[in-house]
C-alpha cells in the first residue's frame, strides 16, 4: 500500500494561470525507514518540488525497471535536500511523483546545488 499527497501549483499555461496538479506517492514501510535512517519524512521530501530552483538529473544507473530521477532542492525551512524519485505525466493537468528515499545533501552536492 502507498501513502498519497496531493498538491497544486499555479502555473502559467498560454498566458494565463492553471492548477498543476502532483500526487505524490510512497511505501510507507520505505518511508518509515528513511525517516530512521536519514531523519527526512516523505512529506518533508515533497516540499522540494515547490523550490523554483530544483535540479533534477536523470538516474540512468537505478532506471532499469522504470525511470529513475535523482532531485536536489531546498525544503519550506531551506534545507537542501537529495530525493529519489520517479516521475509520470499522468495527463496535461496532473503528474505521479513515487519518493524511493530522501535524505539531506551532502558537501558536494550543496556546491553543485550552487550554495
Amino acid at each position: 500500500m502507498y501513502r498519497l499527497l496531493i498538491d497544486e501549483l499555479m502555473v502559467l499555461k498560454n498566458d494565463r494561470k492553471a492548477k498543476l496538479r502532483y500526487n505524490f506517492e510512497w511505501d510507507p514501510i520505505k518511508a518509515q525507514n528513511n525517516l530512521k535512517k536519514h531523519n527526512v519524512s516523505f512529506e518533508r521530501a515533497a516540499q522540494i518540488f515547490r523550490d523554483p530552483t530544483a535540479i533534477s538529473i536523470y538516474d540512468d544507473e537505478h532506471s532499469i525497471v522504470e525511470d529513475r530521477w535523482i532531485t536536489l532542492g531546498k525544503d519550506y525551512n531551506g534545507v537542501l535536500l537529495v530525493v529519489c524519485h520517479t516521475f509520470k505525466e499522468i495527463d496535461e493537468d496532473q503528474r505521479k511523483i513515487r519518493i524511493v528515499n530522501a535524505r539531506k545533501a551532502t558537501k558536494q552536492e550543496r556546491k553543485q546545488y550552487g550554495e
